[in-house]
């Protein structure tokens, strides 16, 4: 993912900066409310952190402008110290995503802009396409893509990702996964779905991706964001 941090904690900024970065995410950083603004409306971000103390301009002022002004809908946390019902409301009736009261673990920042920017692009999908995280999936070209890159599919590999993305978040027993794959028979060998897997792994999850499809020993496969 694309995320910006506008926060002018610099150490606080540093250590969200080193943290998203080793997951996998790259990242823009903003001292203070003007230019926060600045990039937020002249760049296209999967997600923004956002806090509300800002120099120059604050983040409350920032996100009305990024809503009102640059019609810009990207998915927004505020990281703030703020914890108090009346600014939270405020914040989220200016079109705040979500609300995070400082100490706050990196990792569960982490957590919350993946679900968040994969609530967005889900319901952003098109009837036909079937989206977890950055993976898409049109049902009607038979084609997948991951954050821009073709995915490439074998015909069973197609049929298995289908269904795992549609159970998605959930667990597919290794029988549902045979009988999308070959039918009421199920596989005509005892390690061809686990070949077929290990070929679909390698298709969609290519470093420095995130990985997408996880083997659940004893039940079998589930796709989905950690």
């Amino acid at each position: 993912m694309a995320i910006l941090v506008i926060e002018d904690n610099a150490q606080l900024a540093a250590n969200l900066y080193d943290y998203l970065e080793a997951c996998g995410h790259s990242l823009d950083a903003a001292p203070d409310g003007l230019s926060g603004l600045h990039l937020a409306a002249s760049k296209d971000y999967d997600a923004i952190v956002l806090d509300w103390n800002l120099p120059r301009l604050d983040g409350l002022s920032l996100l009305r402008r990024l809503r009102g002004e640059a019609k810009k809908a990207v998915p927004v946390i505020m990281l703030t110290a703020r914890d108090q019902l009346a600014d939270k409301i405020d914040g989220f009736e200016s079109g705040l995503d979500d609300y995070l009261v400082k100490p706050v673990a990196l990792a569960e920042i982490e957590v919350r802009l993946r679900a968040l920017v994969a609530r967005r692009r889900q319901a952003a999908a098109p009837d036909d396409v079937l989206a977890v995280g950055d993976l898409q999936f049109n049902l009607s070209t038979q084609e997948a893509h991951r954050a821009g890159r073709r995915v490439a599919l074998t015909r069973t590999g197609r049929r298995l990702l289908e269904l795992l993305m549609r159970e998605s978040p959930h667990v597919v027993a290794r029988a549902r996964l045979e009988r999308a794959a070959w039918g009421d028979d199920g596989a005509p060998g005892a390690d061809l779905l686990r070949s077929h897997m290990y070929v679909l792994r390698r298709a969609v999850d290519v470093e420095p991706e995130a990985p997408l499809l996880h083997t659940v020993p004893g039940s079998g496969y589930r796709l989905c964001v950690r």
